[in-house]
């Protein structure tokens, strides 16, 4: 039987670290969902069909690995994946705290799915997509950071603001 995790956010937009835990979350699981949640609560700057093409192009190399929207409860869509963990990033105690919450939430909708909390690579775990947005709004360069054709989107998008 698989292993499926889903990995859900907002991934606006996708950054190396995001990339860098799907790949690491597909040596532990044979298969790997992320769901582009459309958070009510959050002003995106990409739509959810823009962010979606960006993480497919991002993980065209990455086997196992699903790019989807859903628009529900994170331990019902895990539960419609077949999934038996959610995959959660956390870069600093701030980031835990906030996780830890939600675990806690989601543990009690749902007791038989587990929550992984994975840190990103050195390299990265200073980064977040509101950091990136902020950076390239300002008019700085994020290269490294994020995937070249997503600079160049942010660069275009947020050029146009300034």
């Amino acid at each position: 039987m698989a292993r499926v995790a889903v990995y859900p956010g907002t991934f606006d937009p996708v950054t190396n670290g995001h990339i860098d835990l799907m790949e690491r979350s597909l040596r532990l699981f044979d298969r790997l969902y992320v769901g582009v949640f459309d958070n009510i609560s959050k002003s995106v700057l990409f739509s959810n069909q823009e962010r979606i093409n960006m993480i497919r192009q991002a993980t065209a190399h990455l086997p196992g690995l699903e790019v989807e929207t859903f628009h529900s409860l994170l331990v019902d869509y895990a539960k419609a994946r077949g999934a038996c963990a959610i995959i959660r990033g956390v870069r600093a105690v701030s980031d835990f705290d906030y996780e830890f919450q939600m675990t806690l939430m989601n543990r009690k909708l749902d007791a038989l799915t587990e929550t992984v909390f994975m840190t990103p690579s050195e390299e990265y775990v200073y980064v977040s997509s509101r950091l990136i947005k902020e950076v390239v709004g300002l008019g700085g360069r994020v290269t490294g950071l994020v995937p070249d054709f997503v600079e160049a989107a942010l660069m275009e998008r947020l050029g146009k603001r300034r």
